[in-house]
C-alpha cells in the first residue's frame, strides 16, 4: 500500500481542486476555505505514523474528525493507520476517496483493503481509478494485476504485466509477473523467455527458476523441469513452491510415494498452501482416515481464497466425498466449483459452436478428402487419439506408448491453431494444395523433435476429434483411434474435473449437453467421409472388458506387431501430466465404468444423451 502523505500548507491539494492545501483543505463543493486550525497537528501525525505509532495517530485522528469531519487528509492518515495496524479501513477509505476524489494513492489504499477483504471485483474498480490518476503507478499495475489474475481474468492481466515491463525493463519480478500470466494461458513459450529474461537479470531468482521449471513441465520437458527445480531447491531448501513443483514431477512419472513425501514436506513448512491439497487429494484414492485433510481444506475454504484456489480446493473436496461414497456432498461441491469457475469464463455460444461444426462438416466431404488425399503426405507416423475428454484417451496411450515402437506425446496444440490458419487462407483465395502440405510439415517436425527414434508418435488431444478431416487432407496415412464412453460417464467426469483450458461449456451442465450432441454430429460426418484404414472406433467399456483383444486390434490399426509389454501398461514407466496420471497406472477394473449411476438424481438435465448414442 502507498503511504505517502502530504498535508503541507504550500502542497496542491488531493483533492483535485488545483488549489493549495491551505486554501483548500479537502472541501468537497469547491468552496475556499481558511488555513486549519489544527495543521500543525496533520504534521505531527504523519510524523507519528511513520514512526510506528498507530494507535496514538487512529486515536487523535477520530478526535479531530469529530471537529474536521470533512477534512480528506485527516481520513487518509485514519486509514493508512488502520492499514498498518491490519484493521478493516474500507468505511475510512470510501469517506476519503469521496472528499479526495483526485487523490490516487487513496483509491489505491482503497483497493488494497477490498482485496483484503475479499472483495476483488470491487478492488479492481479502485485500481482503475488510482491508474487513471497515475498511470506510470508501478505499485497500482502490481496490484491490478494481481487481483486480475485471482479473478481469472487472463487476458486482462497480461496487459496490466506488460505494462509494468516497459515501464521498468530492468526489474526482474515484473518479467515473473508477466511469466506466471502467460504460463496460465498455456503461452508457454512466450512464459519461458519472460523467466529467462527474469534470471538474465538475477540468475539465481527462486521464482523464475521455478517458473521456467513449471513450463518446461508442460512443455513436455520433464528432464529439464526436474534440473532447475532442483536448481531451485539447492538455493532455498525449504522453497515449498519447489517442493510443490518436485512432488508433481515424482507424480508425473508415476512416483506417487516420493511426490507425496514432497508435497507433505511442503505443508510441514506452511499448511496453508491450497495447491498441495489439491495435488494429495488427486495422486490416490482418498480413505476417511484422511479427516485431517478435509479439516485443513474447509478450513482454507472458510478464508478469502484466489479465484483460482477456490476452485481447485472445491473440486479436491468433491473427489475426496467421492471416494468415501458421500455422493450428495461429491456433487454439492463439484456444482460449487463450476460455479466460481464459470463465472469467470466467456459464456459458451451455443450458435457460434454449431456455426463452426456446420463449417467443419460442409468444408471437409467426401469430395474434398477424396480430391486430396493422393496429394497428401505419405508419414505414417502420427497416430491421433480423440474423443470428448475424460473418455479413455489417457488410458488408450499408456497401452500404446508401452510399445517399444511408440512414443507418447501427450496433448499438442497444433491442430486448432492449423484449422484457424486453414479458414483465413481458404478466405483469402489461397489453395488448399498450398496449405495442407506445410501442416503436414510443420507437424512432422514437432513430432519428430519429441521422439526421433520411434516408429509411431502418439498425439492425444481429445478435441482433435474436431479437425480430423482437416488431418487426414493433411496426413491420410495418420491414424485416428476414437475413444468413446458412455455419454452419462463423460460427462460426469468432465464436470467433477478442473480443467484450466476447457470452455465455459464444462461448468455447467446444459453446456455440457449440448457440446456432446455437437461431438456425436461431427463424428456421425467423420464415420461417413473417412475410410476405415484412417479411423478406428475403440469403445472404453469395451476395451476395460476385453483388454487384450483391443489392445491387438488398435495395434493393429497403427500398424505394428503385438507385444505383451502393452497389457502391463500400468508398469510403463513415462511422463503423464494429465488430470489422469494416476488412474492410467492402475490396472484396468471394471469400477471405472457406471459411476453416473451413484449422481443419477443429479444429472437428470443430460439424461437424455443415453438415446443418442
Amino acid at each position: 500500500m502507498n503511504t505517502t502523505i502530504k498535508p503541507g500548507r504550500n502542497d496542491p491539494c488531493p483533492c483535485g481542486s488545483g488549489r493549495k492545501y491551505k486554501h483548500c483543505h479537502g472541501v468537497p463543493d469547491g468552496k475556499l476555505a481558511a488555513a486549519p486550525a489544527h495543521e500543525h497537528e496533520l504534521t505531527e501525525l504523519v510524523t507519528k505514523l511513520h514512526a510506528g505509532a498507530l494507535a496514538e495517530v487512529e486515536q487523535r485522528c477520530r478526535v479531530l474528525l469529530g471537529a474536521h469531519p470533512q477534512d480528506g487528509m485527516l481520513w487518509k492518515i485514519l486509514s493508512v493507520a488502520l492499514l498498518r495496524q491490519g484493521r478493516d479501513a474500507v468505511p475510512a477509505l470510501r469517506r476519503a476517496v469521496e472528499l479526495l476524489p483526485h487523490d490516487a494513492e487513496t483509491h489505491l489504499n482503497l483497493g488494497v483493503a477490498l482485496a483484503t477483504a475479499g472483495a476483488r471485483a470491487e478492488a479492481v474498480t479502485s485500481y482503475r481509478r488510482a491508474l487513471a490518476l497515475n498511470p506510470a503507478s508501478i505499485e497500482g499495475l502490481s496490484h491490478l494485476g494481481d487481483v486480475l489474475r485471482e479473478l481469472g481474468e487472463g487476458e486482462e492481466a497480461l496487459v496490466v504485466r506488460r505494462r509494468a515491463v516497459e515501464l521498468e525493463p530492468q526489474r526482474a519480478e515484473h518479467h515473473n509477473n508477466l511469466g506466471s500470466v502467460l504460463f496460465d494461458l498455456r503461452r508457454l513459450d512466450e512464459a519461458a523467455a519472460a523467466f529467462r529474461a527474469a534470471l538474465a537479470l538475477h540468475a539465481d531468482d527462486r521464482r523464475a527458476l521455478l517458473g521456467l521449471a513449471g513450463t518446461m513441465r508442460m512443455r513436455g520437458r520433464a528432464a529439464e523441469a526436474e534440473e532447475i527445480c532442483r536448481a531451485a531447491l539447492a538455493l532455498e531448501p525449504d522453497n515449498v513452491e519447489g517442493l510443490s513443483l518436485l512432488g508433481e514431477l515424482y507424480a508425473d512419472r508415476g512416483q506417487f510415494d516420493e511426490g507425496r513425501e514432497q508435497l507433505e514436506r511442503a505443508l510441514a513448512i506452511n499448511p496453508a498452501l491450497p495447491s498441495v491439497y489439491s495435488s494429495l487429494a488427486g495422486s490416490r484414492r482418498m480413505t476417511g482416515a484422511d479427516g485431517f485433510w478435509q479439516q485443513q481444506v474447509e478450513e482454507l475454504l472458510s478464508k478469502p481464497l484466489p479465484h483460482g484456489h477456490e476452485i481447485d480446493l472445491r473440486f479436491a473436496l468433491g473427489k475426496y466425498f467421492d471416494d468415501l461414497g458421500r455422493y450428495d456432498e461429491a456433487f454439492a461441491s463439484y456444482r460449487r466449483a463450476n460455479e466460481l469457475a464459470r463465472r469467470h469464463k466467456a459464456q459458451y455460444n451455443r450458435d457460434r459452436f454449431e456455426q463452426r461444426v456446420e463449417r467443419i462438416i460442409g468444408t471437409f466431404d467426401a469430395r474434398f478428402l477424396g480430391e486430396r488425399r493422393a496429394a497428401g503426405s505419405p508419414a505414417e507416423l502420427p497416430v491421433l487419439i480423440i474423443g470428448m475428454p475424460r473418455s479413455g484417451t489417457s488410458l488408450a496411450e499408456q497401452i500404446l506408448a508401452s510399445h517399444p515402437g511408440v512414443f507418447g506425446g501427450g496433448e499438442l496444440r497444433f491442430w486448432e491453431g492449423a484449422f484457424g490458419i486453414f479458414e483465413a487462407e481458404m478466405a483469402a483465395g489461397v489453395s488448399a494444395a498450398e496449405v495442407l502440405p506445410q501442416f503436414a510439415r510443420d507437424y512432422l517436425e514437432r513430432m519428430r523433435a519429441l521422439s526421433g527414434s520411434a516408429s509411431r508418435i502418439i498425439d492425444k488431444m481429445p478435441a482433435n476429434f474436431l479437425y480430423a478431416g482437416l488431418i487426414h487432407a493433411a496426413l491420410p496415412r495418420a491414424r485416428i483411434i476414437h475413444m468413446q464412453r458412455h455419454p452419462l460417464d463423460t460427462c460426469l467426469l468432465i464436470y467433477s474435473q478442473n480443467f484450466f483450458r476447457m470452455g465455459s461449456y464444462a461448468n455447467d451442465l446444459e453446456g455440457l449437453a449440448h457440446y456432446y450432441t455437437q461431438y456425436l454430429r461431427v463424428m456421425r460426418h467423420w464415420r461417413t467421409v473417412l475410410p476405415p484404414t484412417a479411423l478406428l472406433e475403440v469403445p472404453y467399456e469395451a476395451l476395460i472388458g476385453d483388454q487384450e483383444s483391443w489392445t491387438r486390434r488398435m495395434l493393429e490399426f497403427v500398424g505394428l506387431p503385438w507385444d505383451p509389454g502393452c497389457l502391463d501398461f500400468q508398469n510403463t514407466e513415462r511422463v503423464v501430466i494429465t488430470a489422469s496420471r494416476w488412474q492410467v497406472r492402475q490396472k484396468i477394473n471394471g469400477a471405472s465404468a457406471g459411476r453416473w449411476r451413484n449422481y443419477e438424481k443429479h444429472l437428470r438435465p443430460i439424461a437424455h444423451l443415453v438415446n443418442l448414442t
